[in-house]
């Protein structure tokens, strides 16, 4: 990977397909743009302004939101879950900066799809665009061109595939060809800043290159249909479609959150005032909510030993115990529970296991000798029965 090419006029430095000022590793180019001007390899062209949010040039598709948990087994699409993890892995590579190794991943990923023949038109475009921001951050023009022409035959009027075909057309100073795929951007979505300001720079070149004539021999622009314009307006992207997933899952979690937190104080306040069954309640919902809390598997024992409910607060204590295998709550409210159920060697076991932990537990050296002169004297009355 890699061809030496010559840049287009007024690169950035570290950016990305198509770096925006904002975006970490941008540095703004403040000189007089000429055409002859020369770049380091596997940097692409700047294009001064931003995209409209959601459309970021410089990540991969399907990635979701930047700074989003990053979840390897996540479904993309039609994609089978191989598939879709090779996708996701490359994804999480690209962000790190690591663009061969994200290469490779969409290539397999690629293949997999050809091999299989995944009749889904959508998912190998994203996969191709994808592939071709790798190449071109690796100053690999022209196999993002051909990346990107094939993710257009696949999806015809994709934004980011001719953006970042633009983009690689302006780095091998192919202008003319730069043109048309800014101003068909343009066509799909008004809004992109950064097509508006590369269409202002070309133009200046090609006056430059080919004189006042110059409209005459760029290629034919296509004109977008009305239907691809309002299905980018009217039917959302994959990747917003994914932003929205992912905004609805966290409001979703902080609402359980919310909720748990409230049930909790509810049932400590229960507590407080006596009110045991009324507790319990309230953490069993806690535990509905977050089954692997171990704080409410006690606190609910404690419900069921002040309601006498022996089997129930043993029970509670054994789970929290699988949660926190030190936890001397538990330890002793399930002696407290082996007492009432009348193990008074189970329960002398797991006092002894509180005093290894903490011998300062004034109430479990009670409860010991309590239980040991319990225990002679069950062990006494069996011994005369």
């Amino acid at each position: 990977m890699g061809n030496t090419q010559k840049k287009g006029p007024g690169h950035g430095e570290g950016g990305g397909p198509h770096s925006q000022p904002g975006t970490p590793g941008h540095k703004r180019s403040h000189g007089n743009n000429t055409a002859n001007s020369k770049e380091v390899q596997g940097k692409s062209p700047a294009v001064n302004g931003t995209l409209p949010a959601g459309k970021s040039q410089d990540e991969p598709q399907g990635s979701g939101t930047a700074g989003a948990s990053c979840n390897l087994d996540a479904p993309c699409g039609a994609l089978p879950p191989p598939l879709a993890r090779l996708k996701n892995e490359g994804n999480l590579l690209f962000k790190n900066g690591q663009f061969g190794d994200a290469l490779e991943k969409y290539t397999q990923a690629i293949d997999g799809c050809l091999e299989a023949g995944i009749d889904s038109p959508e998912d190998l475009c994203v996969l191709y665009s994808n592939r071709a921001a790798c190449y071109l951050k690796d100053g690999n023009s022209t196999d993002c061109i051909q990346d990107c022409t094939r993710a257009l035959e696949l999806r015809p009027f994709s934004l980011k595939p001719l953006l970042r075909r633009a983009m690689a057309y302006e780095t091998l100073e192919r202008y003319r060809k730069a043109y048309v795929d800014y101003k068909t951007v343009l066509q799909i979505d008004v809004s992109v800043q950064a097509a508006h300001d590369s269409v202002h720079r070309i133009t200046k070149m090609l006056i430059e290159q080919d004189g006042p004539d110059w409209r005459e021999k760029l290629p034919e622009i296509p004109m977008v249909p009305l239907s691809a314009q309002q299905h980018r307006k009217d039917e959302p992207s994959a990747e917003v479609l994914e932003a929205r997933a992912a905004r609805a899952q966290q409001e979703k979690t902080r609402k359980a959150e919310a909720r748990f937190t409230l049930l909790k104080q509810e049932g400590n306040d229960l507590v407080k005032s006596g009110q045991f069954q009324g507790a319990a309640d309230k953490y069993s919902e806690c535990l509905a909510i977050k089954p692997n809390e171990c704080v409410i598997y006690t606190n609910r024992a404690l419900c069921y030993l002040k309601l006498e409910g022996f089997t129930g607060a043993k029970q509670d204590c054994d789970s929290a115990l699988q949660i926190e295998p030190n936890n001397k709550k538990a330890f002793y409210r399930r002696a407290l529970a082996h007492k009432g159920l009348k193990d008074y060697l189970s329960a002398s076991t797991d006092l002894q296991e509180v005093l290894q932990l903490d011998p300062n537990v004034q109430e479990a050296e009670q409860e010991l000798e309590t239980v040991t002169n319990l225990l002679r004297e069950s062990l006494l009355a069996n011994s005369q029965g």
